[in-house]
């Protein structure tokens, strides 16, 4: 019995020495609202328009032709992560984020993608960590924001941080986003399998809706 009470009292220790630390990565909604379009973030990144080994040929090109043409490097990294190779894909990403400052036009839209490109990866802190940056610190109130960190949060198991940004979304457009039937509508570039687990946030909104603020 010792042990598993001395484990008890150590991990009841760490709570109170590090409550700041788990507080600050809680990520709910600051607002009651969010009707921002933000169209300048969630824009795709498109140096050479089409799909196949002919685009793919022109983008490596003009990558070896000019290694800081990011349009070209961030649409080369998507490929990359869609055709099964992460480790490139963020290697490209991470290149054009090095290649631009926070006021640069690209630098949202970079994470913005790069963020999608993680989480379809499998990587959904990543994902997650991307679309945070995109907060900067400032009083951020885009509509993409509450089923994006919805569907992230539930990804990640942090069922109530998902349902309190999924609650945002209902109070913002409540015909919009109060049953899940108008998802696919409204997030036409989701997979079936992202909207199912949207339906799964909605469903545990609807059972359970929580108080604002």
């Amino acid at each position: 019995m010792y042990p598993l009470f001395r484990a008890g009292v150590l991990a009841a220790c760490l709570a109170l020495a590090f409550p700041a630390a788990a507080q600050a990565d809680r990520l709910v909604p600051h607002s009651e609202f969010y009707f921002d379009s933000d169209a300048g973030t969630i824009a795709p990144i498109i140096a050479q328009p089409g799909s196949g080994d002919a685009v793919v040929d022109r983008l490596a090109r003009a990558v070896s032709r000019n290694p800081r043409d990011v349009r070209a490097t961030a649409q080369l990294a998507r490929v990359a992560m869609d055709g099964g190779r992460p480790g490139l894909g963020r290697e490209l990403y991470d290149r054009a984020l090095g290649q631009v400052s926070s006021r640069d036009s690209l630098a949202r839209p970079l994470r913005w993608n790069y963020g999608w490109d993680l989480y379809r990866s499998g990587d959904a802190a990543g994902a997650l960590q991307q679309w945070r940056e995109l907060l900067g610190g400032r009083a951020v109130t885009a509509s993409w924001m509450p089923p994006t960190f919805a569907l992230v949060m539930w990804t990640l198991g942090r069922q109530e941080e998902a349902v309190a940004w999924y609650a945002a979304a209902v109070r913002s457009e409540p015909a919009r986003w109060g049953s899940a039937d108008g998802h696919a509508a409204l997030l036409p570039d989701w997979t079936p399998a992202e909207l199912e687990l949207l339906g799964q946030v909605q469903q545990a909104w609807q059972e359970n809706p929580p108080a604002w603020p």
